[in-house]
């Protein structure tokens, strides 16, 4: 049965003139509404690809997706960065087997056309003795582009839609508190050596919400939470600090903002407070530089612990250390996540050595908070099975304290988000929400449009 337009928009009952806020289960368990959101969101619109210093000299790659599409990125010969469909034209196979590394020709493992960095095809195995037709010959045997492709600062987006709005357009007014991250260095950001892949048996919408989510923090972590007291009874070296102090936490008084919430309109959001402990954090040794480039405000903006998701698949989580966390969906039920640590290009040794070691405490399956939020993803996927009562309750939290527009701290740096809420630690905003699931009912509904207009043109 198709789905259509007036469907989706049921299924997000958004009416704030009542204070209410609600998502139906079906969101997250429906085949065919997953079918279309592979389509319709991680197909027709941008999605993060990667980070152009992962691709330093000519013919360096990377592999990734677009939705169901492998994609392989890479600099040619003339340093200029491309991405194309990792398949070959020949039989369709995945042509590059690696996730990264330098390569002036890809060799498809099945039949052996070759293709070099640029995509063009170079060599058709045997092509003398194939006795092929005029035709054939006058087909393009290259690797086929991806429909849009773009670069934001070192960013790098692409889309299998040559119509979408401009990366600009895009990326909206979230591109300052992309310049936070990329403004930690002159040199920009890099990855440091290593990553980590790992699925959970959930839909990929629960990874949006709970990265931006500051309410199941004390709930899911509290082993975290009792390390940090341990920590703080004694003494420990710098790389085992962080910015959260469970002392401070305690004195904070209600009601004082210390933190809060911005949506964008298309689909981004941030979660962001102050830290405990700003000297703990790794950028602390380039405070001077930064404010004498910046000023004190955009510099201690760099300071707050900052989460923020870029519509649909890839969230920058900057508090425990800094990390890039890119969402795959494979099926309704299961999500695959690729994280990266990131880092300012030529930060000194010490707190090279400190980034990498709060990485590891806190972040990937190895870490004291990735595992838990996996089981709870995987619980909350067991119980949307039950709809004796479909609507999700979780959005409501903040909606008397959310204000259109910038407040004081966005203010101070420029920041132009559609709604804000400042708020002291104990709020836990959960109208950040709100801004996935307009911009998920925007698109769907979009799809929705031209899934029955078929339906309806093959059934006439």
């Amino acid at each position: 049965m198709a789905l259509s337009s007036q469907d989706f928009s049921n299924l997000i009952d958004d009416r704030p003139e009542d204070g209410m806020f609600r998502v139906h289960r079906r969101v997250f368990t429906d085949p065919e509404i997953f079918d279309l959101e592979m389509k319709y969101i991680f197909e027709s619109g941008w999605v993060f690809l990667g980070l152009a210093s992962q691709l330093l000299a000519n013919h360096d790659f990377f592999t990734t997706s677009i939705g169901r599409h492998p994609v392989l990125v890479t600099r040619n010969g003339a340093g200029e960065i491309g991405a194309f469909v990792n398949s070959c034209p020949h039989k369709g196979a995945r042509i590059c087997q690696h996730e990264q590394g330098n390569a002036r020709l890809h060799v498809c493992p099945y039949h052996s056309w070759s293709f070099d960095s640029a995509g063009k095809n170079r060599a058709i195995k045997g092509k003398a003795a194939g006795a092929y037709s005029e035709a054939f010959e006058q087909t393009n045997h290259d690797l086929r582009p991806v429909g849009a492709f773009g670069n934001y600062r070192g960013l790098l987006f692409g889309s299998m839609s040559a119509d979408v709005p401009s990366l600009d357009e895009y990326l909206g007014d979230a591109r300052p508190l992309i310049d936070l991250i990329v403004d930690q260095s002159p040199e920009g950001m890099e990855l440091v050596p290593g990553a980590v892949g790992f699925t959970f048996d959930a839909n990929w919408k629960l990874q949006l919400e709970n990265c931006s989510d500051q309410y199941h923090f004390s709930s899911v972590h509290p082993s975290y939470l009792q390390v940090l007291e341990r920590r703080a009874e004694k003494e420990y070296d710098g790389s085992t600090q962080n910015m959260w102090d469970v002392k401070k936490m305690a004195q904070v008084e209600p009601g004082v903002p210390t933190g809060g919430t911005y949506n964008f309109h298309q689909g981004h959001v941030l979660n962001w407070r102050m830290p405990d402990s700003p000297e703990a954090l790794p950028l602390y040794e380039r405070r001077d530089e930064l404010a004498e480039r910046f000023g004190e405000a955009k510099r201690d903006w760099m300071f707050y612990s900052r989460n923020l998701t870029l519509f649909p698949n890839v969230q920058f989580a900057e508090n425990a250390s800094s990390q890039i966390r890119i969402i795959r969906p494979l099926a309704v039920n299961r999500t695959e996540m690729r994280t990266f640590c990131m880092a300012p290009i030529g930060e000194s040794a010490d707190a090279r050595r400190r980034r990498i070691r709060q990485y590891e405490d806190f972040f990937n399956p190895s870490g004291l908070a990735t595992p838990d939020d996996t089981v709870v993803y995987e619980a909350c996927q067991e119980g949307y099975q039950s709809e004796a009562e479909p609507w999700l309750q979780g959005y409501s939290r903040g909606m008397c304290a959310s204000r259109a527009g910038p407040d004081p701290f966005a203010d101070l740096i420029g920041l132009n988000p559609a709604s804000s809420v400042a708020a002291d630690r104990f709020l836990s905003d959960e109208t950040i929400f709100h801004a996935y699931y307009r911009a998920w009912r925007a698109r769907m509904m979009s799809a929705g449009a031209v899934h029955t207009g078929l339906v309806e043109e093959v059934a006439a």
